[in-house]
């Protein structure tokens, strides 16, 4: 089964600690494939700024200095993948976070009868984030925050890695190297699907 633009639909879940190059791929993908990038970080700054009712919940949980909960996000994501640009497929990145949001995630798939192709894992070293995101030169990515992103991101998101590993899911990809070279890897590793 390849993925080629206009033979199937292309529905990924794009894994990474931050820094791994997650967004820049992304926008490769949709550049190659012609389906939309879905953040859920984009769907929070915008239900917010629409003041929708999911948008409202979410203002409502950042305000008092909660996260926003599962329901509220799944929800949006249910919302961006009913637009018709979504038809022909997705890539989420940025979620699911963890366990609890994947399972929430594969029942509103099944729903849909758009079950996942494939989650494309991009492995990049600790110790080369660091160096990436310290080089980016952002006031919030001194070293020590930046360390425990990744603790927190290996705590919550890699048992995703194992759940879909088990699903017959996950692809791992190399994250490190030229931009092309790696989407290079990710569109053979999709096309090996």
């Amino acid at each position: 089964m390849h993925l080629y633009r206009g033979d199937v639909m292309l529905k990924i879940v794009l894994l990474g600690a931050p820094g791994s190059g997650k967004g820049t791929q992304s926008l490769k993908l949709v550049a190659e494939y012609g389906v939309p990038q879905v953040s859920t970080g984009d769907l929070l700054r915008h239900a917010v700024a629409e003041q929708t009712e999911l948008g409202l919940k979410a203002k409502a949980a950042m305000d008092a200095g909660e996260l926003v909960s599962d329901d509220i996000v799944v929800g949006m994501i249910r919302e961006r993948l009913d637009q018709p640009d979504a038809e022909n497929g997705f890539i989420l990145d940025g979620f699911p976070r963890s366990q609890a949001q994947a399972a929430a995630l594969d029942v509103l798939l099944s729903r849909l009868d758009r079950p996942l192709q494939r989650v494309v894992h991009l492995e990049v070293d600790n110790e080369e984030i660091v160096q990436r995101l310290m080089s980016r030169g952002r006031a919030d990515d001194n070293e020590e925050t930046i360390r425990n992103r990744l603790a927190v991101f290996q705590e919550q998101t890699e048992p995703l890695v194992q759940y879909y590993k088990d699903q017959g899911l996950l692809v791992a990809v190399k994250g490190v190297g030229d931009v092309d070279e790696i989407f290079a890897r990710i569109k053979a590793a999709l096309d090996a699907a």
